[in-house]
């Protein structure tokens, strides 16, 4: 038997980054799992980054898709498409005006906008469950408020913390109560909760007590291993050559920053002349970071490719000796899980992990593959990038763990997810 959901989310093909990759794949394999999904997102906004072919993915499986625009300030600047993201500094102050300004984001304009469409949809199409994922955590309210309003069980799913997230600043005492407060009620609302990992959970359950313990599931990030078999059309890639290549793929923002690592490779290039590398960036390398790159003396090892169709970055990540990723030190970074760590798993590939303790660190790990360090350590960073390259060498690079590596295909998952959608509806 066919079960409906209606699934609420901002960000969604063709908006690229790894931030819209868990619910499109979600929505792509629910389906095999007994779930129609009909999803209700943006219309066209400005955006960092747009993939036509992730949308061109799910419009293949015939999923039903409702858009509408809002007052958000990324609907507002529509007609200027993919934008460039702004320096670091402007960044920062536009985003502490918006968290003093709007609560509990600068979302919430369109959130009221898909709360009126979805009470539209919700007249005239049947739903057994509403699934919203969060951030931005307005739409998990506008779920919540749906699921008032209709008695269709609600679902969130939290890619981040919201209270407390790490990316989140709280101008006043006052501005931490109000999004506790909302939170707790968005909450109370809810049939079912899903997480990233138990870091999440446990912060969720220790904040909330009328949490039960069981109506909080741990679906991790994972990989679509069908983005791993397809061959892209176009590979914007260099004549391969016999250095050594390291790759990154993602934005950097925040405390998600490459200055340790260029400190580490320009420490390298005086301790071993004999290294012979190539650092691929696939994503956005902000301009303030190649100039920094450029004054580091580094910029003839870096290719940057700039974004790339998702497709083509995988195929980049497999032909790849080995990958890097970043996450510095902030506050919960403990509960972060970095979608890019996870992909990365799919690709098999020895990994260079600059991360805090926490969940990241935890399934690095485990994985068995991986140098791991923290993010501010050049010197551990570039002992680490050393060795790498001394195994890659000797052709003695690790392999990871297979059994723990399958744990996180993303088919798999979503059979996790149609489960959680069967408790919360009694099925």
């Amino acid at each position: 038997m066919q079960h409906s959901v209606l699934v609420i989310a901002y960000y969604f093909p063709p908006m690229g980054s790894s931030g819209v990759q868990r619910v499109a794949k979600f929505v792509k394999y629910l389906p095999e799992y007994g779930w129609q999904p009909h999803v209700l997102t943006t219309g066209p906004t400005a955006y960092y980054a747009h993939d036509p072919s992730l949308l061109d993915e799910l419009e293949q499986t015939g999923v039903r898709i409702t858009r509408t625009d809002g007052v958000d300030p990324a609907s507002l600047l529509k007609d200027r498409g993919t934008i460039a993201m702004p320096a670091e500094w402007l960044r920062k102050t536009l985003s502490r005006i918006s968290n003093t300004l709007l609560i509990p984001d600068n979302k919430r304009g369109w959130a009221q906008r898909a709360l009126t469409v979805a009470r539209e949809l919700v007249s005239t199409t049947h739903f057994d469950a509403i699934l919203v994922s969060g951030p931005p955590f307005s739409t998990m309210m506008a779920g919540a408020q749906l699921s008032a309003e209709t008695g269709i069980p609600l679902v969130l799913d939290y890619r981040d913390l919201w209270y407390g997230n790490q990316f989140h600043t709280y101008p006043t005492l006052w501005h931490a109560h109000k999004h506790q407060r909302l939170e707790h009620a968005t909450l109370a609302r809810a049939a079912r909760v899903v997480v990233t990992n138990r870091r999440i959970k446990e912060r969720l359950l220790s904040t909330y007590k009328h949490l039960d313990f069981n109506d909080v599931a741990i679906i991790p990030q994972g990989f679509d291993p069908a983005d791993l078999q397809s061959r892209p059309t176009v590979a914007d890639l260099p004549p391969r050559r016999t250095a050594f290549r390291l790759t990154y793929a993602g934005i950097f923002y925040d405390v998600v920053t490459p200055v340790p690592f260029f400190k580490a490779i320009r420490a390298l290039r005086k301790e071993r002349p004999d290294m012979d590398l190539e650092l691929h960036f696939a994503g956005l390398l902000r301009d303030e970071y190649r100039k920094k790159a450029r004054r580091m003396g580094l910029s003839d090892l870096i290719v940057d490719h700039g974004y790339l169709p998702h497709r083509d970055t995988v195929q980049l990540l497999q032909e790849s000796d080995a990958l890097w990723m970043m996450v510095g030190r902030t506050r919960n970074a403990d509960t972060i899980s970095s979608g890019k760590l996870y992909e990365y798993f799919g690709t098999r590939k020895p990994l260079l992990v600059s991360v805090p303790e926490g969940a990241l660190q935890s399934d690095a790990e485990k994985y068995g593959a991986a140098w791991i360090t923290a993010p501010d350590d050049v010197q551990a960073i570039a002992s680490a990038i050393s060795e790498m390259y001394d195994r890659w060498k000797a052709r003695t690079l690790p392999k990871p763990d297979e059994e723990f590596v399958q744990r996180f295909d993303r088919s798999l998952l979503t059979g996790d997810l149609a489960r959680v959608l069967a408790g919360a509806v009694r099925l």
